[in-house]
């Protein structure tokens, strides 16, 4: 009965052998793959750094801005809505930002000519309870 016990236990530190082997060769890739990331990063500066330093000067309006009075949300959602039934805007120009404010509505966001931003300004400045539109929408490159 001595024997069993022993070849229990050599099966057990053959198994805890292989699982810590799976560890060490798993935790390996993965530091790996972590240093090389940053480096593939670094070389790659942000797409929108320029826009988030404009972002910060308390004169742009962001989506934060938006007023959450019930008017103002409405022409915001009737200008999605219309921008949204329209197949020929972009998909960057129906995810445009709308901040509207006191009947003010902002447009913001990247649109794939100079026609599609002026579609998208018609059809805000269309909307009942609209008092102007500030068409900020930037042609995407």
């Amino acid at each position: 009965m001595k024997t069993q016990p022993m070849k229990e236990r050599g099966f057990m530190r053959i198994a805890l052998g292989l699982v810590l082997a799976f560890l060490v060769v798993g935790c390996a890739k993965t530091e790996q793959s972590t240093t090389e990331q940053p480096s593939q990063t670094a070389a790659v500066p942000a797409d929108n750094s320029g826009r988030n330093e404009r972002d910060r000067n308390d004169a742009t309006k962001t989506a934060g801005d938006q007023a959450e009075n019930e008017a103002d949300r409405t022409i915001s959602q009737n200008i999605r809505q219309a921008i949204g039934a329209d197949d020929s805007v972009s998909t960057n120009g129906k995810n445009a930002k709308i901040i509207t404010v006191d009947g003010i509505v902002t447009l913001r966001g990247p649109v794939k000519s100079e026609k599609e931003k002026t579609n998208i300004g018609a059809k805000a400045q269309q909307i009942a309870g609209v008092k102007s539109v500030d068409n900020q929408l930037e042609i995407a490159n």
